[in-house]
């Protein structure tokens, strides 16, 4: 009976209809197909009752689960040095996936797959088979990086005296975990801004003083280029550069901040001097190729060519970037290296000027040069636009360590051994520098006149056998292959003469010079 006592109805059986409208999947689907049709023993209308109509679909159920079973292909044997994994077994759809590189940015692209400069395979060789004057005669000469070894000892020597009682002061907190633990201003303190100005002030031979809330901190000069044109130019845009330039500022400039340089060619008639007039020309070149020009760059002392820029040049270039509305930087990595007899000029002087307009000027500074301490990390921007200054303060958050901060503060604040050091530095860069170019002239090689820096700029052009770029990667090949010396090839620095080289010597020791002047001469009288 049902619920309101009416008769129970006689359920029709499913049709053939019906029945293919069952759900079905998998092995249980076919199973289920089979199953259907019996529906009727179920309900007890076949012959074999209620007993067979439970059984039978049940034995058929589970022999095709077997089926499945036997059918599927054997798992794959993990090696033997592979542990068992339990837990979540991987599909084999997953093991189906295509394998593909992870793909980089497309600017990270471009940097991993650009060829190495002539400089890094030298570079490279001379990692692989050092010279060392008693340890490996026969070694490759390093002679194309800008480190001064001349002066080592005297920072040695100076450590030595100073570093316990400089680092175990409690009152500049050193070594306390006040000292070490704790966040330090990302673009230095006012105590380390403060020695640095100082420094650079004794470097300067006190014809200008700097302002020490105008400095912003950064590990070393190249991060300091790098965030000055983060800062002054966008993607796309562009620097003008005179050339012969150093190599470092393509890395500086174009991988990350992504912007062009344009060299601005001098030339050995004008001792490779910059002038307006070819500034005038670059920067109409760029205008007709819809190329946006915001700044121009250069060093002072040049490198690689070691000669300076006059007050009036400086004034122009000022004047130039003014009319244009773009920015100057001024790389002053070198300042601290003068050898010859001209006095240097820094245009933080020049922006003294009445009438200049300081707030598109910048200078860079380092500490790696003057001290022998590239290993340190230690980059000054000095600027009087405020924004530029904020901006880098946020930026410079890849900053010096503490205990560097320490131990420059203490050493930089040592008046007397810092004006003791500045003499000593430049004496010996001036004896090795004369050494060095007098071997050379005796060989026939010329070189430009240098008044600053680590190196001689060389003109090694009559030694190619052909007047060209080609003649020259070959010569400097001959060189590092025949001579087993490594040096920069001009085409590294945009030079639009072949067969100049640049020689740094400040990584020589006297007893080496006559070595290097008899392998150059296996390059010269070569067949």
């Amino acid at each position: 009976m049902t619920r309101h006592g009416e008769p129970p109805s006689e359920q029709p059986s499913a049709t053939t209809e019906e029945q293919a409208l069952i759900p079905c999947s998998g092995g249980g689907g076919a199973a289920m197909r089979l199953i259907v049709p019996l529906q009727g023993i179920v309900q007890g209308h076949g012959g074999g009752g209620l007993v067979l109509g439970s059984l039978l679909p049940c034995v058929l159920f589970y022999a095709f689960q077997m089926y499945l079973k036997r059918s599927r292909s054997p798992p794959l044997n993990p090696p033997a040095d592979v542990p068992e994994h339990r837990g979540v077994v991987r599909s084999s759809s997953r093991r189906r996936l295509p394998v593909r590189d992870a793909v980089l940015s497309a600017r990270a692209s471009l940097i991993a797959k650009s060829a190495d400069s002539s400089y890094a395979a030298g570079d490279k060789r001379f990692l692989e088979d050092p010279y060392h004057l008693f340890d490996n005669p026969d070694g490759v000469m390093q002679l194309g990086l800008a480190e001064n070894r001349l002066s080592l000892d005297l920072i040695d020597d100076w450590l030595a005296k100073n570093y316990k009682d400089t680092m175990l002061d409690q009152r500049q907190g050193a070594l306390s975990i006040k000292g070490l633990a704790t966040y330090q201003p990302f673009d230095g303190s006012l105590e380390f801004k403060t020695a640095i100005a100082g420094l650079m002030g004794q470097v300067m031979q006190g014809s200008v003083s700097f302002d020490p809330s105008r400095i912003v901190l950064t590990s070393g000069a190249t991060p300091a280029i790098e965030i000055l044109s983060f800062c002054l130019a966008d993607i796309g845009n562009a620097f003008l550069v005179p050339s012969p330039y150093h190599p470092g500022y393509d890395r500086n400039i174009r991988w990350r901040a992504g912007i062009e340089l344009i060299p601005v060619p001098c030339r050995s008639t004008d001792n490779f001097s910059i002038s307006v007039a070819s500034l005038e020309r670059a920067y109409t070149r760029a205008k007709n190729r819809s190329v946006k020009v915001c700044g121009i760059l250069f060093s002072n002392p040049s490198n690689p060519v070691g000669n300076l820029l006059r007050t009036e040049t400086l004034l122009d270039i000022i004047d130039f970037a003014t009319e244009k509305n773009i920015h100057v930087i001024a790389d002053e990595t070198f300042a601290g290296s003068i050898h010859g007899n001209e006095v240097f000029v820094s245009m933080a002087e020049v922006l003294n000027t009445d009438g200049v307009d300081r707030t598109r000027v910048h200078i860079v500074y380092s500490l790696s040069k003057v001290f022998c301490i590239p290993g340190v990390r230690v980059g000054i921007v000095y600027s009087f636009n405020e924004c530029v200054l904020a901006a880098t303060s946020r930026l410079s958050r890849f900053s010096i360590s503490a205990p560097t901060h320490q131990l420059l503060i203490s050493m930089l604040t040592d008046v007397k051994f810092i004006a003791q050091y500045l003499k000593m530095n430049r004496e010996r860069l001036r004896i090795m520098y004369a050494l060095l170019v007098s071997s050379l002239m005796e060989l026939g090689v010329q070189c430009v006149k240098s008044i600053g820096g680590f190196y001689c700029w060389m003109d090694m052009s009559k030694l190619m056998k052909s007047y060209s770029e080609k003649g020259e990667f070959e010569l400097w090949k001959v060189m590092l292959d025949l001579a087993k010396i490594h040096l920069t090839s001009g085409t590294a620095y945009h030079c639009i003469e072949p067969g100049w080289f640049r020689l740094c010597f400040t990584t020589l020791s006297r007893n080496d010079v006559p070595l290097l002047m008899e392998r150059l001469k296996r390059v010269i009288h070569r067949q």
